[in-house]
């Protein structure tokens, strides 16, 4: 975790505040940790609404009502609507001798057999050249796996690299942070030790400046 301080016009300069890699505390006072945990556990849920400057999400297939109503059955979870298989039927008039129900009757045969005639022509097309099609897809399928690959190790190796430099980087600075803290430590312990010097020869300089007096009073 870092912070910003900017000075003018120079450049922000970087204050690091958190060094996970070299950071043990928690480890080292099992303490720490309790009360950090506890300070988690009051600071409740994070809020549940989107900061405001979150743009609202995009309305998909604005243009299209049918794909829009499809993403919608999607979404809540529902079935397929059953096929309609009526359309696929040969029934024969109701009433014989109605003309319109024969003329109705006929031209669903009509329908049915351009239908069927259609379906040889696609199941021929597609013995003659669906195989090479199939081939050329799964050609460019791999095509596309591999490089997703390539892309996925090279991110994963650039993403390696990073925490390595993090860490020695971390490292580091936590090296210069130990020896600045013995440094600091040895030097408030001389100040304390210069200090009680003080003291004790404020002491010794009140003893002699009261034998100085005594002698003086006794001449």
């Amino acid at each position: 975790m870092s912070s910003s301080v900017t000075h003018g016009n120079a450049e922000p300069t970087a204050i690091f505040d958190s060094l996970p890699y070299y950071d043990n505390e928690l480890e080292q006072y099992p303490i720490l940790k309790e009360k950090v945990e506890k300070e988690l556990a009051r600071e409740g849920k994070p809020p549940q609404t989107l900061h405001p400057r979150v743009p609202p999400a995009p309305t998909l297939f604005a243009d299209h009502p049918l794909l829009q109503a499809e993403l919608e059955r999607v979404s809540n979870h529902q079935p397929l609507p059953p096929l309609d298989t009526a359309r696929y039927q040969l029934p024969g008039p109701a009433t014989p001798d109605n003309e319109e129900e024969w003329l109705d009757a006929l031209k669903n045969a009509r329908a049915q057999l351009e239908h069927q005639k259609l379906r040889q022509t696609n199941l021929a097309l597609l013995q003659q050249y669906g195989s090479n099609a199939w081939r050329i897809h799964n050609y460019l399928n791999e095509a596309s796996a591999k490089n997703m690959e390539k892309a996925l190790e090279e991110l994963k190796n650039l993403t390696i690299e990073v925490n390595r430099e993090r860490k020695n980087f971390q490292t580091r600075l936590g090296s210069q942070l130990t020896s600045l803290e013995t440094r600091w430590t040895e030097l408030i312990s001389s100040i304390l030790q210069i200090e009680m010097a003080n003291v004790a020869l404020e002491v010794e300089i009140d003893r002699l400046n009261k034998r100085e007096v005594e002698l003086a009073a006794s001449l």
